[in-house]
C-alpha cells in the first residue's frame, strides 16, 4: 500500500475572516500567501498550507482556472497542531501569554515531546507540538 508522506493542507472555518487572519499573522507569525473575501492561505513550511475559510462562503463550490473545487464546510470547534522546535515551547508560551492568549493545557507525552494547547478567536483548539510524540501505530510496532 502506498504511504502518505505529509499533510499538505489543513483548513478551518471562521465567522470573521479578517479577525482570524490578523490573529494568525500577528500572534503566530504565519506568512499569508493568498487571500480574498472567501479564504486566506498561509505558508506554514515548504509544501504545507494552513487555510482559513469564511464559513458563510463555502456552501458552494469554487471555479478556478485549473478546475472546480467542491463545496466543503465544518461547524463547531476544530483541532489542528503545528510542529515546533524542541527548545521553543517555553518561548511560544511566553509569546501567546503576552498576546493575551490563554494557555488551556500543557501535555508531557509519555514517549517524548510536549504540547501546548490554546484557542483561537473562533474557539478552535490549536496545538503547538514538540517533536518526539510517538504514534499508536509506532508504539504497537515497537511492542
Amino acid at each position: 500500500m502506498p504511504r502518505i508522506q505529509q499533510i499538505v493542507e489543513t483548513a478551518i472555518y471562521t465567522a470573521d475572516l479578517a479577525r482570524s487572519v490578523d490573529f494568525y499573522r500577528r500572534v503566530l507569525g504565519l506568512e499569508r500567501q493568498f487571500s480574498d473575501e472567501r479564504f486566506c492561505a498561509f505558508a506554514v513550511a515548504p509544501g504545507q498550507v494552513f487555510l482559513i475559510f469564511n464559513r458563510d462562503m463555502v456552501n458552494e463550490g469554487s471555479p478556478t482556472p485549473g478546475g472546480f473545487i467542491p463545496s466543503h464546510a465544518a461547524t463547531g470547534p476544530q483541532h489542528f497542531a503545528f510542529g515546533i522546535a524542541l527548545a521553543d515551547l517555553d518561548s511560544w508560551q511566553e509569546r501567546l501569554t503576552a498576546a493575551g492568549v490563554s494557555i488551556e493545557s500543557l501535555v508531557d507525552w509519555p514517549f517524548g515531546g510536549r504540547s501546548l494547547f490554546f484557542r483561537d478567536p473562533d474557539g478552535h483548539l490549536a496545538e503547538l507540538q514538540e517533536p518526539g510524540r510517538t504514534t499508536k501505530k509506532e508504539l504497537s510496532a515497537a511492542a
